[in-house]
């Protein structure tokens, strides 16, 4: 973080800070002709899903226009590229060449390159339901460490598994489009435990320098009354410890564990192997209260009338580019008192 210098200048960043910016691979790629299908293309082809008719079969053309693009970050003078690597595209013909190019062009440009392997985009007719999707998702890591891994320094396994549950999964606005409420719970499950077989997947393929990306933020409650601090501490598991805590501590919140398939234990050992940083996305606090009983409109989504927990709008505040409110502290916050709770398992050595 930024600190004040004695003299009251502006605050300085520490070496070795590195600022970037970031992609998803189905959001700009294009070239879909060149990949198999993934679930967000059966997700926009179904009718209905997508008001505008959106597909990703151009997008922003990257895949033809990557060298363009890379000149573009060169200009803007950021020192680290985050992109996500297609999983469809991997398991198509050619597909991790195109990330060859991609790798060598970003190094050229004096950028560190930082692949997220999923980005939410998994090859259609594979189920995050299912557990045997996280062994092959430490399969298709190995194959991209083995052709990267001499390149890249820094490794993303997945980037937000707790949206892609939430809004992929239980209610159904984004791919694949499941409206299954908390039924979508060994979605997350796998999904954790997929990024702990990456990580030694990875780790075998000689990398380092790997974490997970989750998306995280502070819970207000709605009042200091009893239901609306209860609800608070519900989202609050849901939407940040179950996703936290099994990765950084080797446990889940209490009473969480007994709602997972399989051998719970025996994954936490392996969900929660050791990494090297864990990156938190920010975006807004949320505040929350009881359940009002009704459906609720929260940023263009419906929430549920049975959940147990209900969003209030922050009102009167700045708005950011996703209509969200533009609340800095809530970062601050958020960055403060994350450590008190987690500690980061390092790797040995």
């Amino acid at each position: 973080m930024a600190t004040e210098t004695d003299t009251g200048a502006m605050p300085r960043f520490p070496d070795g800070f590195l600022w970037g910016v970031s992609t998803s691979a189905h959001q700009i790629e294009g070239a879909a002709e060149l990949r198999g299908p993934s679930v967000w293309d059966v997700f926009t082809a179904t009718p209905g899903r997508v008001k505008d008719g959106s597909t990703a079969a151009v997008a922003c053309d990257h895949y033809h226009r990557y060298r363009e693009d890379v000149a573009l970050l060169a200009g803007l003078g950021v020192d680290a590229y985050r992109f996500s690597v297609s999983w469809p595209r991997v398991d198509s013909p050619g597909g991790l060449g195109f990330y060859d190019r991609l790798v060598d062009e970003v190094c050229a440009a004096g950028v560190r390159p930082v692949p997220t392997l999923f980005h939410w985009d998994l090859p259609a007719g594979l189920d995050w339901r299912q557990r045997d999707t996280a062994s092959r998702f430490a399969e298709y890591a190995s194959r991209v460490a083995d052709r990267l891994g001499d390149r890249v320094g820094k490794w993303i396994t997945l980037n937000e598994p707790a949206e892609h549950t939430l809004l992929g999964h239980a209610l159904g606005v984004h791919a694949p489009g499941e409206r299954l409420l908390f039924d979508a719970l060994p979605v997350a499950h796998h999904q954790l435990l997929a990024h702990g077989l990456a990580v030694r997947a990875l780790r075998a393929s000689g990398a380092a320098d790997i974490g997970i990306a989750n998306s995280h933020g502070p819970t207000w409650p709605a009042s200091e009354a009893a239901a609306d601090r209860e609800a608070a501490e519900f989202y609050d598991v849901l939407l940040n410890r179950m996703f936290a805590d099994p990765v950084l501590t080797g446990r889940y919140p209490e009473g969480i564990g007994e709602l997972m398939p399989g051998d719970v234990h025996a994954d936490l050992e392996v969900i929660a192997e050791p990494l090297d940083w864990y990156g938190v996305n920010y975006y807004a606090p949320t505040r929350v209260g009881a359940p009002r009983g009704a459906e609720i409109e929260f940023g263009g989504v419906t929430l549920p009338a049975e959940l147990p927990f209900s969003v209030v709008a922050l009102e009167g505040r700045p708005r950011n580019a996703f209509g969200g409110p533009r609340l800095p502290q809530g970062r601050t916050e958020q960055l403060t008192r994350f450590p008190d709770r987690n500690r980061l398992r390092l790797p040995p050595g």
